[in-house]
């Protein structure tokens, strides 16, 4: 699996994130590409800078003309009108919707009337449908971070002296990691939180990965310590379960390598929505982009709607850091207007992933167990469909074969 890191220890922003992208790999043409996707009168400027003594990619948006005054519904046409690739249009569309949302409460104006930073929106507009083009094109199927440094102290907006983080960027923040270190101003803008909680999925340390690029992107000011946000990017390490030269005692063996049984009783969130007039055929689609968003589980469930109308009852179990994300999601990709969000409490097992040999091959095995012993142990499916296509049989003959196989060892191990 292809991941992403975020080292966020100087904040982020839109600017930031972009150049970190385009030094990890991502074409400088590509981007430029967007620009002219959008059709926009903007030039792009990409200069190797220096933060403290660390070089990095700065990027900018110039407007050919004067800036003009582009509220949020002129900006949101732009997109819609442009020649951007869904699925990476209509998450910046959301994405989009959602800053505009945040400045209208925070500053108590209308959502027709929201304008969105000092170049009309457009340099918004380059931030937001640009870093979810390049995390696409870089094929980073998840991406964690860091804790954000917020910064501290005042930042001057247009409406007066308020203190960091201000009141936008405070909207994003639920779920996330932050501190505030030492340096004073603000170091995490509304549309870089606003993209961490779209594509972040994860906080806390540097994953174990097979590196391949690192990536620095700098911000516009150079502060005392280092300006940069660096993304590194490789393939997700996961450390397998050890093989034996006898195969009859692999998942024996393993079972010693397991880590203790640990229940967990966790507090999740449930979205749901209701839908009764949207195309079938985009239900899977839909499904796939929850979870490769983050999604614990997504149930979709035939219900009966108002006016006798046939419609399904869409759930998504997740972590409260993704709620928002997924939120967004749902409004992009489907045709509902409205996603509920309660808490809910999970209690769950320990489990791990163990392997056993079959007669059509090796097979991973999820184990679900208590302290008292192993509870549930379930093959792989995917893996038994590829199995029973190679050697020609029913996949029901390969499951019966890894939960045979699983059984037998299982008892062996509980043998003196």
């Amino acid at each position: 699996m292809r991941i992403g890191y975020l080292d966020c220890a100087s904040g982020a922003s839109g600017d930031m994130l972009l150049g970190a992208l385009l030094g990890a790999g991502w074409p400088e043409g590509a981007l430029r590409e967007v620009v002219a996707g959008l059709g926009i009168p903007a030039r792009l400027h990409v200069t190797r800078v220096e933060r403290a003594g660390v070089p990095g990619l700065h990027v900018e948006v110039h407007e050919e003309a004067p800036p003009a005054v582009r509220p949020y519904p002129l900006l949101a046409e732009i997109l819609a009108r442009s020649r951007i690739e869904d699925p990476v249009r209509s998450g910046a569309a959301a994405l989009l919707r959602r800053l505009a949302e945040v400045e209208a409460e925070v500053h108590a104006v209308p959502i027709d009337r929201v304008h969105l930073h000092e170049l009309g929106g457009l340099d918004t507009l380059v931030d937001v449908v640009g870093v979810l083009a390049g995390v696409r094109a870089l094929g980073l199927e998840r991406v964690a971070a860091s804790p954000v440094n917020l910064g501290r102290g005042w930042v001057r907006i247009s409406h007066g002296t308020v203190p960091v983080p201000a009141p936008a960027t405070l909207a994003f923040l639920e779920g996330m990691a932050v501190y505030t270190g030492e340096v004073e101003g603000e170091l995490l803008t509304p549309t870089g939180a606003a993209l961490l909680s779209a594509v972040v999925t994860r906080w806390g340390p540097l994953p174990p990965m097979r590196l391949a690029r690192i990536g620095t992107g700098a911000g516009r000011a150079d502060l005392p310590r280092a300006n940069v946000l660096r993304l590194f990017v490789g393939d997700a390490l996961e450390e397998p379960l050890p093989r034996r030269e006898n195969p009859a005692r692999s998942l024996a063996d393993g079972i010693g390598h397991l880590g203790p049984a640990a229940s967990t009783m966790e507090r999740l969130v449930m979205l749901e929505t209701s839908i009764d007039d949207m195309n079938p055929q985009l239900y899977p689609h839909v499904t796939d982009r929850l979870l490769e968003a983050g999604a614990l589980d997504v149930t979709i469930v035939p219900a009966l709607m108002k006016k006798g109308r046939p419609g399904q009852l869409v759930r998504v179990l997740t972590p409260p850091e993704r709620s928002r994300a997924l939120s967004m999601i749902l409004l992009s990709e489907t045709t509902t207007i409205g996603v509920r969000a309660y808490e809910v409490t999970r209690f769950a097992v320990g489990r791990e992933i163990a392997e056993v040999t079959t007669e059509f091959g090796p097979v991973p095995v999820k184990v679900a167990r208590e302290p008292g012993g192993v509870l549930n142990v379930t093959p792989e499916f995917d893996v038994c469909r590829a199995l029973a296509a190679r050697h020609g049989v029913p996949v029901k003959h390969v499951i019966a074969a890894a939960q045979v196989a699983a059984a037998a060892l299982f008892e062996a191990a509980r043998r003196p």
